[in-house]
Formats: structure tokens, C-alpha cells, sequence
């Protein structure tokens, strides 16, 4: 597979990750941790070497599973957690916790369930409105100084934050979501990405499935599945949003190609140095986003999906007013 250096870290990665969230949580019942294992290591048979996880996926039991798939190839695979979300329900604000002795301790639990004696990106996976962002940065720069982590990043973090940590402790990447049906990181984070030499991985980049095809208004999704809180995913709203997937189909059908695949094409277009990671619990999901990397998209093309998906207004907030709330902007 192509490979992708995130912004100016020197970071290198292949052009499409592997987001392992949905294999621990969210999407319905969590995988056998045996099947886990094989598909992550299946990715990376199939050239993928950039592999996303999290503390609070599970919790803690997909770090695990990453741990065990990568532990034989270690030093051929770069592999991102995250801290910063109180899971134990005890620094008391809003569900964060980012303070650098959390951080610390963190970083050594992740260690040992990851296998490994350092993380190569570790993110803040929510801006935590208590502590100063330059508490965060200093906690990460220590654990890099410490050769723990190899590179900071911030998720979901708006451009001020964004700015203030870069100061402090150069960020490799921000993870955001971003998509055909999710495009605000276009207003301002992708400028001062740009500006700053940051890299962007873009999270849901198949619009949490959608974008695939695969769903439409009469889906019914398992009791444990998250979708069933997000508006974007009310039955009228995914209705009126079958519009979006069908303009992105008609494109694809041109270029023989699935609409999955023109999605992920149309973000690898946007800069060289986005990197998104789409998951999947299924191996020919896995191979079908894989493929997306050859996709070519002329200028001709991208100017059709503007046009097409421009005109079309998507329905539904993405995330519960609760949710939204926590967003940094």
C-alpha cells in the first residue's frame, strides 16, 4: 500500500488505517477476541500499518486485542491510543480527565495491555475544559522525552487548542471526523493544519456506514449500537440523506468502484497528508477499503462530487445535544 507522512512529524503510515473501535464496542455485540486478532492481522497482510485504539474502547479490552494481534510485528506497525476520558467516574467534570498524573498513569496501563514499551501517537481523545491544554502538551512532551511515546496528538480539539499544544509540544495529528457528510474541519481545522504542518485522520469516514450503501430508512440497528442515539441516524433522517448516497453511487458506478471506495478516494484526495481509518468488523469490508487507495480520482471527478453532494443538504445533528457539547471548537 501507498504511504502517507503525517504533516511534518515525519510520522509515516500507510494511506489507509484501521480504526479498531468497532470491534470492542459501539457497532453491536463485540467480536470474539480470536476473530479480532485475525483481522487486524489480516490488515496488516494486506498492507495496512497504522492501527487506531483507545483506552475507553471496550474499556480497555481493544487495546488488548491490538496488543496480542501486534505483538509479533511491533516494529512494523504504528499503532495510536488515546487518554483523557474519566472512565472510572472520579475526577468529576464532564467525563474528562487530562490531568498529567492521569495521563501518566494512563500511558503505563495502555503500555502494558498494547505489549509494547511505547506508543507511537498518543492523542487527547477529548479536550478537557479544566486543565490547560499546556499541562496537557508538557505531560506528553515528558513521556516522549522518556521515549514512551514517540508523537502528540489531539482529537476533536478546535484551532486555538490546536495552536496552544503545538506550542508547547509539536502535534503530529489531529483526529476529527471528517467526510462527505461530515465536512466542518474544511472551515478552519484543515487551514491551520496545513499552516502548521500537522497530518489529519480523518474518524467515521464512511459516515459511521452510511456512505456505503449499506443503510438505508427501514435498517434496523442492535440494542447495543450507538446509532440508534444519533440523530443523523433517525429513520426520517436517513431518508432524506439516501440522497447523498445515491449521487456518491452514480459516481462510483462510473468509475467502477464501490461507494465506500470513492468516499475514502475523495479524502485521500483532499491533502497528502490525510490518513483516514475506516473500520470494520468483516474481512471484505477490510480488503474493499483497502482497494480505495488505487482509486484515481481525476479533477473531473472531484468536480462532479461537488457538484453533486453540494446540492444537498444532509439532515440530522451527528451527535446528541450532550455530545455536541463536549466537542472543542
Amino acid at each position: 500500500m501507498q504511504k502517507r507522512t503525517l504533516g511534518n512529524s515525519g510520522l509515516e503510515v500507510s494511506a489507509i488505517g484501521l480504526g479498531c473501535m468497532g470491534m470492542s464496542q459501539s457497532y453491536g455485540q463485540p467480536m470474539e477476541t480470536a476473530d479480532a486478532v485475525h483481522l487486524i492481522r489480516a490488515a496488516f497482510d494486506r498492507g495496512i500499518t497504522f492501527f487506531d485504539t483507545a483506552e475507553v474502547y471496550g474499556p480497555f479490552t481493544n487495546e488488548e486485542v491490538v496488543g496480542e494481534a501486534l505483538q509479533p510485528i511491533r516494529d512494523q506497525v504504528v499503532i495510536a491510543t488515546k487518554f483523557g476520558i474519566d472512565i472510572a467516574g472520579t475526577a468529576g467534570h464532564d467525563g474528562m480527565d487530562s490531568r498529567p498524573q492521569h495521563i501518566r498513569d494512563v500511558v503505563e496501563a495502555s503500555l502494558r495491555r498494547l505489549r509494547t514499551d511505547h506508543i507511537d501517537l498518543l492523542y487527547q481523545h477529548r479536550v478537557d475544559p479544566v486543565v490547560p491544554i499546556e499541562e496537557v502538551a508538557g505531560a506528553v512532551k515528558d513521556l516522549i522525552s522518556q521515549g514512551k511515546v514517540k508523537h502528540f496528538g489531539l482529537s476533536e480539539a478546535g484551532v486555538r487548542t490546536i495552536r496552544r499544544a503545538h506550542a508547547v509540544q509539536p502535534v503530529a495529528a489531529v483526529q476529527s471526523e471528517y467526510s462527505l457528510w461530515w465536512r466542518e474541519p474544511e472551515e478552519a481545522i484543515l487551514p491551520v493544519l496545513e499552516d502548521l504542518g500537522i497530518g489529519f485522520v480523518p474518524f467515521s469516514p464512511l459516515g459511521k456506514g452510511f456512505l456505503t450503501g449499506a443503510i438505508d430508512a427501514s435498517t434496523t440497528f442492535d440494542s447495543s449500537d450507538f446509532r440508534n442515539t444519533v440523530p443523523r441516524f433517525a429513520e426520517d433522517a436517513r431518508k432524506a440523506n439516501q440522497a447523498l448516497v445515491e449521487a456518491i453511487g452514480v459516481i462510483a458506478a462510473e468509475k467502477k468502484a464501490t461507494s465506500a471506495q470513492v468516499a475514502l478516494a475523495w479524502l485521500l484526495a483532499r491533502k497528502p497528508w490525510i490518513v483516514p481509518i475506516p473500520g470494520t468488523t468483516k474481512l471484505n469490508r477490510l480488503e474493499e477499503n483497502i482497494a480505495s487507495a488505487t482509486v484515481a480520482l481525476t479533477a473531473s471527478d472531484l468536480a462532479d462530487i461537488e457538484n453533486a453532494v453540494s446540492a444537498i443538504a444532509v439532515q440530522g445533528a451527528r451527535y446528541s445535544p450532550q455530545q455536541e457539547a463536549r466537542i472543542d471548537r
